[in-house]
């Protein structure tokens, strides 16, 4: 258990490739088994090798806690086939011409943050996937509220420009305590750096000291 820094494909935006929660970890077809071995012993977790809409963006593409899944329009049914049997979750796709969900909604396993761009017209798809309350919200005048907020079941990070009425928002709608922070030397793009469970952290090796420090208070690790 622990925060710890790596690359994926060597880029420091790990969360571009991959996404976990405390059972899996979503990987590329074909990534390297020296790496992914590495990967799923920090994270504690099982790997699970997809696509989606054909392609190797996972993080972006991709909504997902210990309850459920929640997919683009534009993956393909044997996608959604193959990640249902594979993982035993709630999967379903969110029929909106938005497709980088996982940039528009934050999510753990008690509540989710929901980008205004979706105007409230999935709140009860994603409620009933996820297992939680859907709350729609901007953070720090940004709509992106997926990749600007990452939250574990213990802990959650934001925007460095959230502002102190978002952070209590926030941390009352996901139940845990909020810390605003940025990741790889000062990107306020959290979930493009962060592949997060409960367990543990993987970073982007451009994490800094002092960033690594705000994220261990963050997550309680």
């Amino acid at each position: 258990m622990g925060i710890f820094r790596y690359d994926l494909y060597k880029s420091p935006n790990v969360g571009i490739f991959a996404k976990s929660n405390d059972k899996l970890v979503l990987l590329p077809h074909g990534y390297a088994e020296t790496k992914f071995k590495k990967i799923t012993e920090i994270l504690e977790v099982n790997p699970i090798f997809v696509s989606i809409a054909g392609n190797r963006i996972i993080g972006p593409m991709v909504v997902l806690n210990n309850n459920g899944m929640l997919l683009p329009s534009t993956a393909s049914e044997d996608e959604v086939v193959h990640l249902k049997h594979e993982t035993g979750l709630n999967v379903s796709k969110l029929d909106s011409k938005l497709t980088a969900i996982g940039n528009l909604i934050s999510t753990n396993d008690k509540g989710a943050i929901v980008s205004p761009l979706f105007k409230n017209e999935f709140d009860k798809q994603i409620g009933d996937v996820l297992g939680v309350e859907a709350h729609t919200m901007s953070v720090a005048d940004f709509n992106q509220t997926g990749s600007l907020i990452v939250s574990t079941n213990g802990g959650a990070a934001v925007h460095p420009k959230a502002t102190e009425k978002e952070v209590e928002i926030i941390s009352s709608v996901l139940k845990v305590e909020v810390e605003p922070l940025t990741i790889n030397g000062g990107i306020p793009y959290l979930s493009s750096g962060i592949v997060w469970n409960t367990q543990s952290l993987i970073v982007g090796n451009l994490t800094t000291g002092p960033e690594l420090i705000m994220l261990s208070r963050a997550f309680k690790m």
